[in-house]
């Protein structure tokens, strides 16, 4: 696959392209210990914000979200459907998620 352009690139596209790329191996791996790797780069993430570390925020934000995709395809999650039944939808959460 080619690079994606940012300026075009969906949620869906996304956890394609890392479903097609990682999953046999992340199924492997099976939930916990993706789990753990998720985690892991929550901290990494949650350590650039603590620092201020404007090198490598990007990145972090980047590990969570291709992590987060990891895990829903292991749990067979559509992400975008997901993400718009309950931010998009009718009953969506006024004020806190």
């Amino acid at each position: 696959m080619g690079v994606m352009d940012p300026r075009t690139l969906t949620l869906s596209a996304l956890q394609k392209h890392i479903s097609q790329k990682y999953e046999a191996k992340d199924r492997a791996r099976g939930t916990p210990g993706t789990w753990l790797w998720f985690s892991e780069e929550i901290g990494e993430l949650a350590r650039a914000l603590a620092r201020n570390d404007r090198d490598n925020l990007a990145s972090e934000f980047a590990d969570v979200l291709a992590w987060l995709c990891t895990l829903a395809n292991i749990n067979d999650i559509d992400l975008a459907v997901a993400v718009a039944e309950k931010y998009l939808g009718k009953d969506a959460p006024e004020g806190a998620k």
